[in-house]
């Protein structure tokens, strides 16, 4: 289901709905019913990717289904283990998204205004974290987590450009990479925070290891760039707040241990925004001196698996049931 909604009264402006046959994995069933993917709005269209694994585009406007796009005949599963996770991203013309599931998948550019498809690279499943597109040596890439591997492939065309394994516990790629300095930052569970340049020699492209820090492995939330530091939370002592210097992956410091499972993490304005799963919203300074919790809250009656939207006049609150608008002062 999608909805568009008032946003100064919350009341609902338009619905669209379709109806599909999914089973939840056990594991899964604490993160709520779904979607987990971020809908993406660009060039006035919304794309969704739906639990299942089918891609729409809609107009924003009236609600109105432009194109469609689902997998069944293409793929052993359309989503894989846990749902379809990973959010789509528009690059100029393409909407690119990792379609299909476990085993059986394909990194995909779909075209924008038609949904015809554009290129895609099958060389794997897909994870759970969402591509990003960057240049390196000017050479357009799309980088992302796959089920098995961070793989960089040529924006225009899907060619593989490189590619090296990623393996973590029970086939768990979830932390989107990150892009700094020319890096390319990468983490999973049992796996170090990793700063990667992809180097071009001739013809061929390489991924080089610049620096790593266990301290800092992440497991399901990505960490946030500000001001040259990376800010996450890492899964050691059952979840430490970190900063870590980006260029260097020197770490500059971290929190003491039980701080939360998981945390969506925003930066802006000289704060961090942390929202963990248990619905406690923490804002702290964003600095490189220590953890600096400046205000606390508990934000919802549920489990706040999404990640919220921070506004000038307050922050939209995601929880298992619920969308709050909730104001700061």
């Amino acid at each position: 289901m999608v909805r568009a909604l008032d946003f100064g009264s919350g009341r609902e402006l338009w619905r669209q709905a379709y109806p599909v046959a999914y089973e939840m994995n056990p594991a899964a069933t604490g993160h709520g019913k779904g979607p987990k993917s971020t809908p993406v709005l660009a060039d006035s269209r919304l794309f969704t990717l739906g639990i299942s694994g089918i891609l729409s585009a809609w107009d924003p406007a009236g609600g109105r289904l432009l194109w469609r796009k689902s997998f069944e005949g293409s793929h052993r599963a359309t989503s894989p283990l846990f749902g379809a996770a990973m959010s789509p991203v528009v690059d100029a013309f393409s909407v690119i998204a990792h379609v299909g599931g476990h085993d059986d998948g394909a990194l995909a550019a779909f075209d924008v205004a038609t949904g015809a498809l554009r290129w895609s690279w099958k060389g794997d499943g897909p994870g759970y974290a969402s591509p990003v597109v960057a240049t390196f040596d000017g050479v357009k890439q799309v980088v992302t987590q796959s089920q098995n591997a961070l793989v960089g492939v040529a924006a225009d065309s899907g060619a593989l450009l490189w590619k090296v394994p990623l393996r973590t516990p029970y086939d768990q790629n979830s932390v989107t990479p990150i892009v700094s300095g020319g890096l390319v930052v990468y983490s999973g569970l049992e796996v170090p925070l990793t700063g990667a340049r992809p180097v071009k020699k001739g013809a061929t492209w390489t991924l080089e290891t610049v620096w790593t820090n266990p301290d800092a492995g992440s497991y399901l939330s990505t960490p946030v760039l500000d001001g040259g530091r990376l800010y996450g939370l890492a899964h050691r002592k059952k979840g430490q707040w970190f900063c870590v210097d980006a260029a260097s992956g020197k770490t500059l410091w971290l929190s003491d241990g039980r701080q939360a499972e998981n945390a969506a993490i925003l930066a802006g304005a000289g704060v961090l925004f942390l929202l963990d799963t248990d619905a406690s919203m923490t804002v702290a300074a964003a600095d490189a001196t220590g953890f600096r919790p400046l205000r606390k809250w508990s934000v919802a009656s549920s489990a706040t698996w999404a990640h919220p939207v921070v506004l000038d006049s307050g922050i939209l609150v995601k929880d298992v049931d619920t969308l709050a608008f909730l104001r700061m002062r």
